[in-house]
């Protein structure tokens, strides 16, 4: 049987262990009012938008792009209308909600509400489901080119299931829609959960013609500004990007000027390639393999690492 004694010792600790967490509370809560915008100021008193609900738009999204191979398997022909239609009604307004989240993020106004926030969101949303049609064709130009490309390809139903490569460029031309719509966050949260799964890393603001592949794929990174043509091929390990970044009178980087590379069209990049700065790579162009390159060539260039020399002396050779 526990004393009184005992009794307010126990109680004692607890209250010290309280008064612990509340410190603890209290200092998170301050430090991160002060690091992260999100807690610093809350315009409109809006959460951000929020990953777990951007990531099912997409797979609803991706569902409508390649009708019966995700969401619904048992899809029939005749049926398809319906599930195209059924699913862009249930995702239109999440998709809306989750716009203007972003743009109240952005916004400078400092009202509870914003019209403002909110008739961009509904019109952002209508513009961006607007575009589905031409983004579904661009993709099924770049299975093809994927299908077409690839030997070990048996089928384009293959392709579509088990390639990495479609994924992330299924989710690059949708964020990539929204960011040229002006939608903040949310392109770059939908980019970076494919790069998160895939190992693929293409940002939004890059510009991708059409009968794009990427084979195998793990380790690619496509920077922010790249352009690159039409029929363009990569293989694993390319890395697409800038060199130093120009600073402004304080020392931080000028962000948003072109800083990575034009890639022409016809053009072939081969696995472990650098290719860095603003430079172009001519239309047909071959890049070997683990080249590095921070120069502009011009069309149908073949570019490949230096050719080792053996050389063999005898008695020193005249060293």
């Amino acid at each position: 049987m526990k004393t009184k004694k005992q009794d307010k010792t126990i109680v004692t600790i607890l209250d010290k262990e309280d008064a612990g967490l509340t410190r603890l509370v209290k200092d998170l809560s301050t430090v991160s009012n002060g690091l992260f915008p999100a807690m610093r100021r809350a315009h409109h008193e809006q959460p951000l938008p929020s990953r777990d609900v951007i990531v099912e738009i997409v797979e609803a999204l991706r569902s409508v792009l390649f009708p019966g191979y995700f969401g619904f398997p048992d899809l029939k022909v005749h049926s398809v209308l319906y599930h195209v239609g059924a699913t862009l009604d249930r995702i239109q307004y999440p998709l809306r909600e989750q716009i203007r989240r972003g743009l109240c993020f952005t916004c400078l106004e400092e009202s509870t509400h914003c019209p403002v926030c909110d008739n961009r969101a509904g019109d952002i949303t209508r513009s961006f489901l607007e575009r589905l049609p031409a983004i579904q064709k661009c993709l099924a130009k770049d299975v093809k080119a994927a299908y077409e490309g690839d030997p070990a390809a048996s089928s384009a139903d293959e392709v579509i299931f088990c390639y990495p490569a479609v994924m992330a460029i299924t989710n690059f031309r949708l964020a990539h829609e929204l960011h040229a719509l002006g939608v903040p966050l949310i392109p770059r949260m939908i980019t970076e959960h494919a790069h998160s799964l895939t190992g693929i890393d293409i940002h939004p603001g890059a510009t991708i013609g059409e009968y794009f592949f990427i084979d195998h794929g793990t380790g690619v990174v496509i920077g922010e500004t790249c352009e690159i043509g039409r029929n363009v091929r990569l293989y694993q390990g390319v890395t697409l990007g800038a060199k130093s970044f120009k600073l402004d009178e304080e020392g931080n980087p000028i962000k948003g000027i072109p800083r990575h590379p034009l890639v022409e069209d016809d053009v072939t990049i081969y696995s472990g390639a650098t290719i860095l700065g603003r430079v172009t790579i001519g239309r047909g162009s071959t890049i070997g393999g683990n080249v590095w390159l921070v120069d502009s060539v011009p069309p149908y260039s073949r570019i490949t690492q230096a050719q080792t020399i053996h050389e063999y002396y005898e008695s020193g050779g005249g060293i």
